[in-house]
């Protein structure tokens, strides 16, 4: 395998049952409490706002536990993601917590080939997403193309500082040290665990990623037509990104010594120009 997308998918339609199986997700609490939310649309909420009545879709939805969070918050929602193991999870979740939520198979440069373009009044795309996309440009076009006209984009994402940092120097220090601007060539890993808890040890232990500034995120999406409403930086993450990291109340995990010296993740969203 040698295109990005194969490499990729075999390694996300491997971690996607442990994903589902695993506390850190809690697929059984959707099921337990009808008005369970995924604590990273629980952090959204603020600043997403009044969802209800929205027609939306999640792009890279994985396991559909954001994409079930927003459908709760009253959004018609579709899901999408090219893992089709992913897809099985969030559908079994969507059934389980009884969101009538489609889930759509599919990278995220096909979307408009397989969803309605224009009719979109929410894009929403989550944590750990588009680094896992070549063309941060392409991307911009692609949520452009399935909003209506007065349209939004909400991203919150791993913020550009935190993906270049080197985390395992003998002294300790955190350092910059892998790519802030977007390269053609990906950042290759080796890694045979994942973000949760489990004993699995992966086969498919091979992934391409790639960074790109926050001034290239921001020039794409005004390239692509629309116009920039919110910008925030904040200094937590949903996940342990680091060693040594602080859980804060509410899932979120903050550097332990000195966690405002570091931006951890930002909320983009922007509004699709009225032609």
């Amino acid at each position: 395998m040698t295109d990005y997308r194969d490499v990729n998918r075999a390694n996300w339609d491997e971690r996607a049952p442990f994903h589902a199986a695993s506390p850190g997700y809690d697929l059984a609490a959707f099921a337990r409490d009808p008005e369970h939310l995924s604590d990273v649309v629980t952090f959204d909420r603020p600043l997403l706002g009044d969802i209800r009545g929205l027609r939306g879709v999640h792009l890279q939805c994985h396991i559909g536990t954001d994409t079930v969070s927003l459908a709760r918050l009253g959004a018609s929602m579709t899901g999408l993601d090219f893992s089709p193991a992913s897809l099985a999870e969030a559908r079994r979740l969507a059934e389980l917590a009884g969101a009538a939520v489609d889930f759509v198979e599919s990278d995220v440069y096909g979307a408009p080939d397989v969803l309605e373009n224009g009719a979109f009044d929410l894009v929403y795309t989550g944590i750990g997403a588009i680094c896992w996309l070549p063309d941060i440009r392409r991307w911009a076009r692609v949520v452009a193309s399935l909003l209506r006209p007065g349209g939004r984009l909400f991203i919150r994402e791993g913020h550009p500082v935190l993906w270049s940092l080197r985390d395992d120097r003998e002294d300790g220090l955190l350092a910059l040290d892998y790519p802030y601007f977007e390269h053609a060539e990906p950042v290759v890993w080796q890694d045979d665990g994942t973000y949760v808890e489990t004993d699995h040890t992966f086969a498919h232990t091979t992934t391409h990623e790639w960074n790109r500034g926050l001034g290239e995120i921001v020039t794409a999406v005004l390239e692509a037509g629309m116009t920039l409403t919110g910008l925030v930086e904040h200094d937590s993450v949903p996940w342990e990104a680091l060693p040594g990291m602080t859980k804060l109340p509410g899932g979120e995990w903050q550097v332990t010594d000195r966690p405002r010296r570091l931006p951890h993740t930002y909320t983009l969203q922007a509004v699709r120009t009225a032609v």
